[in-house]
Order: structure tokens, then C-alpha cells, then sequence
């Protein structure tokens, strides 16, 4: 069993990637990181931390969230020993098959970034360091149902420092170009669809953007579409429920809106949704509270309106509620300062570890915040009162559910799925019937810690 602190023992690289399986479901294909002139273990008393925020970006909203980052390290280390060294990595190396195999070869971060959805792959494998010792009891319950998808036996091996609720943004100029108003925001499924219909007919563009590219982040935007019809890839009791109505409906909405030309098969502006707002390439995208900063920074002059996901016939509403967190590893040179770290920023009750969360969700970008405490500062403060910050905060959110933890197999049966009806043209029924299968097996024989 592994034993945090120093001298934890390492996990082996096959316990880590779950075999060759768990390496396919990765998508991991790069060569295993070196440790010449890069992220290699912390040399010293120096603790790399992974993050994918560029300070040299051209987006301003990016710059500016790399400098809190920046900032927060600046702190640190004016009053330890132990320093900490920002290290960007690209956002499609950094969630593609990089940090894997760097933990494969014993060259991961001391700390880095982590999503819900590949939790369970680092907390199984082992590299997930406690941090419960490094937080202040007030702030684990300041947390609240934050903490959910990242506490296993009552400890905490992740602190997120935002909560991302997804929506439908709409392009003003696009929308009346199609002669439509306030009047026909959709609330149903097939007003979506008749809307992303006319979008592309006349205003030009995409009718409605959802996302093409295999992996977490998609996984991540076609939950809730499948939620809204009560079903799951799970049951409150652990049994495998996929192959249902629900999930087959989910499968269907997205394979329709590709197979009526009402969604594109690749995104605009090679997935960049403010350049693609500006330039009329789209008219609906799928996406989440952080566009709201990214407008306001990149383009304050665009009009865009947001609402909430419609529903299907007799659906609930529901939305997928995202965000990163801050994680410490135990292969670290000094995994208790690596941890501490991680609870001296994010993790404590004083105000400068609050004002960190307030900073960041109503400062340098837009989310909800994780934190009761921080919630109810950056409201005060004014943080959620434009229009669309309190839309989201008011009306988008509460309906939200936290993304799921899965392992890369199960991730990976969901992702097939959702790839070969929407992209490949596959029969919903039998794709939905194949994951279910697939995660039914995987079931049989795992072990590690509760998907639930």
C-alpha cells in the first residue's frame, strides 16, 4: 500500500496505465518523456508544477490567468524553503497522452492540474498524494458537495479552484440574420434543432457547435444530454444502465444535428469559438461559463446571449458542472510540500487563501465559485453581476451536476459510442448496446475506488 510523504513508494507503470488497456484508452502514443531540459523529478528543493495557462498567448484572458498562477507561486515562495517552478504545457499535449506517460517513466509533475473525469486514473494509479492534513477542517466543509468527485474514504486528493457549468451560446448578428429574437430561444430539443436549421440556412455559418474531438472534454459535453432523459452510464447502486432510452436518445440528438448539416463535423475556426463568434462562422455553440471572460477580454464589442440546455419530451433539465483542481503527486522529490502547497493555496479558511478562489473565478475568468465562502465574497464584491455571470450563477447552475469520475475504460466505451454514431453513422441501439457491454466486463474485474 502506498504511504505518502517521502520515501512513497512509486507504482509500477503497468499498475499506473492499467495496462496495454488502459494505455490505448489514453491515447497515449508520444514516446515517454525524457528528462533532458524539461518537467523531470523536482531537482533539489524544487517542485515542478504542470499547468497549461500560456503567459506568451495571444489571447489576453489567457495571459492573464497565466499570471495568477504566477502570482500564486510569487507568494509561496517568499515564505518557503521548498520553491515552486511554473512549467506550461500545451492544453492538447497536456490533456492528450504527455503527463501519462511522464508518470509512467517517473518524470511527473510534483503538481499539477487534474479534471474529474480522469481522476480515477491517477487516484487508482496510486499518484494521488492526501492533502486532507494540509486543509483547515473549515474549509473541507466550506467546499462542500465541490469535493464530491474528489474525496475517496473521506480524504480529499483534490482542490478545485473552479465549478463550470455548460450552456448554449448564441451569435447575436447570426441569429437575426435568420430572423429569429428572444422569442424562439429553445427550450425543447427540436426547437434546438429547428434553430441550428435556420441558423445555417440564413444566418450563415454553423447552426449549432457541438464538440467533434474524442476525449474527456466531449465525454464531458454529451453527459447531460443523456441525464436530461434519466438515464446513466451507472446506477446509484454500481450496475451498468447505458444501454437505455435515455442514452440512445442522448446518442441520437448529436447524430441528427451531423446528419442534417445542422452541426459540423469539424469545428469552426479550428475550435476556436470566439474567432468563429466574431467572424459569423457560427451561430449556436455549446460550451461553458468561461466563454464569458473570454468574450468580455477578446471581443467586448460582440453580442451573444446564452440560455439554458432544452430539454427532451419529459426530460429534466440537467447540465454537466466541470472544473479543475490542484493535485499533488506522490512520486514528488517532497510529496508533503507539494501537497502543503496545494492546501496553503486553496485548502485553508484565511482570506488571502479565499480571495485566491474569488480571484480566479470572477477576476482574471469567469466560473462559478467552488467555495461557499468564496461564492458569497466575489458576489459582494459584484463578481456575478453582469448579465451573463448572473445568469449562469442564478439559473444555469443550479441545475447542474458534477462531471463523473471514470476510469480510462469506461471513458473510453462512452467516447466509442458517441464517436461512431455521431461522426461514423453507426446505429445508436447497437453502439449503446456495445459500451454497455464493454463496461459490463470492465466491471467484472475492477478494482480500485467507487465511479459513484
Amino acid at each position: 500500500m502506498l504511504q505518502h510523504g517521502k520515501g512513497a513508494v512509486t507504482p509500477s507503470r503497468r499498475r499506473f496505465l492499467g495496462g496495454a488497456a488502459g494505455l490505448a484508452a489514453a491515447g497515449a502514443t508520444a514516446p515517454l518523456l525524457s528528462g533532458c531540459g524539461g518537467p523531470a523529478r523536482a531537482a533539489g528543493r524544487t517542485l515542478k508544477f504542470w499547468h497549461f495557462y500560456d503567459s506568451a498567448s495571444s489571447d489576453p484572458a489567457m495571459r492573464g490567468q497565466a499570471k495568477w498562477f504566477d502570482d500564486v507561486i510569487r507568494d509561496w515562495n517568499a515564505t518557503h524553503d521548498v520553491k515552486i517552478e511554473p512549467y506550461f504545457v500545451p492544453g492538447t499535449s497536456y490533456q492528450g497522452s504527455k503527463m501519462v506517460t511522464a508518470f509512467a517513466s517517473g518524470t511527473g509533475p510534483d503538481i499539477f492540474l487534474l479534471s474529474p473525469g480522469d481522476f480515477l486514473r491517477y487516484q487508482n494509479g496510486g499518484i494521488l498524494a492526501d492533502l486532507t492534513p494540509h486543509m483547515d477542517k473549515a474549509a473541507i466543509k466550506d467546499y462542500g458537495t465541490s469535493l464530491a468527485s474528489r474525496v475517496v474514504d473521506g480524504k480529499v486528493y483534490a482542490l478545485p479552484m473552479e465549478v463550470e457549468p455548460l450552456a448554449i451560446f448564441y451569435n447575436v448578428r447570426n441569429w437575426e440574420k435568420a430572423g429569429l429574437s428572444e422569442a424562439d430561444i429553445p427550450t425543447t430539443w427540436d426547437g434546438l434543432l429547428d434553430a441550428g436549421d435556420k441558423l445555417r440556412a440564413k444566418g450563415g455559418g454553423a447552426g449549432l457547435v457541438f464538440e467533434t474531438d474524442p476525449g474527456y472534454y466531449q465525454n464531458f459535453t454529451w453527459y447531460c444530454w443523456m441525464w436530461q432523459g434519466g438515464g446513466d452510464v451507472l446506477d446509484k447502486d454500481g450496475n451498468v444502465t447505458f444501454d437505455s432510452k435515455a442514452a440512445r436518445q442522448g446518442l441520437a440528438l448529436w447524430q441528427d444535428a451531423i446528419r442534417h448539416g445542422i452541426a459540423p463535423r469539424t469545428k469552426p475556426a479550428a475550435g476556436d469559438q470566439l474567432s468563429a463568434f466574431k467572424a459569423g462562422q457560427a451561430g449556436m455553440w455549446q460550451s461553458g461559463i468561461w466563454m464569458v471572460n473570454t468574450f468580455k477580454v477578446g471581443a467586448p464589442e460582440l453580442e451573444y446571449g446564452v440560455f439554458k440546455l432544452p430539454t427532451p419530451p419529459g426530460g429534466r433539465y440537467s447540465t454537466t458542472v466541470g472544473g479543475w483542481s490542484f493535485c499533488a503527486s506522490t512520486q514528488s522529490s517532497d510529496p508533503d510540500a507539494a501537497a502543503e502547497f496545494c492546501g496553503w493555496a486553496l485548502g485553508r479558511m484565511n482570506k488571502r487563501s479565499v480571495d485566491r478562489t474569488v480571484s480566479w473565478c470572477t477576476g482574471v475568468k469567469s466560473d462559478v465559485s467552488p467555495r461557499a465562502s468564496a461564492l458569497e465574497a466575489a458576489t459582494a464584491k459584484g463578481g456575478y453581476d453582469s448579465w451573463a455571470m448572473k445568469k449562469f450563477k442564478d439559473e444555469i447552475f443550479p441545475g447542474g451536476r458534477p462531471e463523473p469520475r471514470y476510469p480510462p475504460v469506461v471513458y473510453k466505451a462512452v467516447s466509442d459510442a458517441i464517436q461512431a454514431t455521431m461522426l461514423g453513422g453507426k446505429g445508436v441501439a447497437s453502439e449503446a448496446d456495445r459500451a454497455a457491454q464493454t463496461i459490463e466486463a470492465y466491471m467484472k474485474s475492477y478494482q480500485g475506488a467507487s465511479l459513484i
